[in-house]
């Protein structure tokens, strides 16, 4: 049997589960709300980690740009995880009101979102550019970028040696 699942939004607030069988035809299971609000608590929760995780990402990989590179590689380091993090703290905000409301996150606003975030992002690291001129480090401002941006790898590590 092959089991589908047809969500309100992209984060998996749900509220309908079809399970397909041999006779092709869709049963629609329906969720208690119980079961709604603890799927819509989850995600709240995981979106407040996933930024936290950037956040402490960050911070380390400032410190150690600060104890190997000194004072403005650290500050571009900053600059870069900030590139990122503002932006994705700003939709991550805008999906966690969005939990509270009856319907959920619109999936074309979803993706609007997701673009506008990387425009965004695009947008400050321009501005990095702009403003530091030649005391930005590079190697320093992607070091930080990419850690706020793979900071949910180190948080899904650190989650599942917390489950085992």
């Amino acid at each position: 049997m092959h089991e589908g699942v047809k969500a309100d939004t992209m984060l998996g607030l749900c509220c309908e589960k079809k399970v397909y069988g041999s006779e092709s035809t869709d049963k629609i299971i329906s969720l208690t709300e119980a079961d709604r609000q603890q799927i819509n608590n989850r995600a709240r929760r995981d979106l407040v980690e996933t930024v936290v995780a950037q956040v402490s990402l960050g911070l380390v990989v400032a410190l150690l740009w600060w104890v190997f590179g000194g004072v403005s590689a650290a500050a571009s380091s900053l600059a870069g995880s900030v590139a990122y993090l503002l932006p994705n703290a700003v939709f991550a905000l805008r999906l966690w009101v969005s939990t509270y409301r009856p319907g959920g996150v619109n999936p074309a606003l979803f993706f609007i979102g997701e673009f506008l975030k990387v425009g965004a992002a695009i947008g400050l690291l321009w501005l990095i550019a702009q403003l530091g001129g030649e005391q930005v480090r590079w190697l320093a401002v992607l070091a930080g970028l990419v850690a706020v941006l793979k900071a949910y790898v180190v948080m899904l590590l650190f989650k599942g040696s917390r489950a085992k």
